[in-house]
């Protein structure tokens, strides 16, 4: 793997790459609290099937930039860090494969630039309007999703957090995913991690952005974008109900649901979710 900082957007991100330079362009968007490492089981099959492959860490993640104030992580921006990757590149067009928030920014550029994607894989994100749906009129969901409410509050969900050395975090990483999905090792990483300067509450930023600074909304058009929805089904987050309303919305759009995966699908399932990405790429 090599590690660059590239220039997008007027900040820099930290990405991950490996691959031949001539491949199909390929970004893997990881979600919270994660970093590039999510991807560390997808990164080198896509590469050895012949794809060049980015995986940023996202801003205000890791050793990413993390700008001040709500407005640098509304979703129009993050889109715009994406599309700046691709201009960085010198690549008209790239595969855009997101998890968790790197799903949500996945589909909405797919929604705003659809002619800079060649194709859209999405891991256990809901299409925005479903999502909004969902927490407007499902309790359930709502439920699921408390904590985007508490995250809206400031400096304690980051106090909250750090106690015990991300105590917390761990326990959600570990009490939402099968056994041993989270290693020590892993966990050790993830902690470097969230321990950056600035880091843990840029990520939270992303979430108070979406309720205080949200976008204007995309054009209401079905995604264009050739798409595979692969569903974790046991995710504790997010209901499976939002799966098949997303797709739904896509012209040609196809839907898996992993039945004994959790939220973490890519990592639980590697095997199967590489081969289901490789080929879904490969038929473009």
């Amino acid at each position: 793997m090599e590690y660059s900082y590239i220039s997008t957007n007027n900040i820099h991100l930290h990405v991950v790459q490996e691959g031949p330079e001539e491949g199909p362009l390929v970004l893997l968007l990881h979600g919270f609290p994660e970093f590039w490492y999510g991807w560390r089981q997808q990164i080198p099959y896509l590469a050895a099937i012949g794809y060049r492959v980015w995986a940023p860490d996202q801003r205000g993640y890791n050793l990413s930039a993390k700008p001040p104030g709500l407005a640098a992580y509304n979703l129009d921006v993050l889109a715009a860090d994406v599309v700046g990757l691709l201009d960085a590149a010198g690549r008209e067009k790239a595969s855009l494969v997101g998890h968790d928030w790197g799903g949500a920014v996945a589909w909405w550029v797919a929604s705003k630039y659809p002619e800079r994607l060649a194709r859209l894989v999405v891991l256990n994100c809901p299409h925005g309007a479903v999502m909004q749906k969902h927490l407007r009129r499902n309790p359930a969901q709502r439920r699921r999703s408390w904590y985007f409410f508490f995250f809206q509050t400031p400096w304690l969900p980051e106090a909250v957090s750090r106690l015990a050395n991300w105590r917390l975090l761990v326990r959600m990483l570990r009490g939402s995913s099968r056994p041993g999905t989270f290693t020590d090792a892993d966990l050790a990483l993830y902690r470097q991690a969230w321990s950056q300067p600035h880091a843990y509450t840029s990520m939270v930023h992303w979430y108070r952005a979406l309720f205080q600074r949200p976008p204007a909304p995309p054009p209401k058009r079905p995604i264009a974008v050739p798409t595979l929805l692969l569903w974790g089904a046991q995710d504790r987050f997010l209901g499976r109900e939002m799966a098949q309303p997303s797709i739904d919305l896509c012209s040609a759009g196809r839907l898996v649901f992993v039945e004994e995966a959790t939220h973490w699908v890519q990592h639980e399932e590697a095997e199967r979710v590489n081969a289901l990405i490789g080929n879904f790429l490969r038929e473009g």
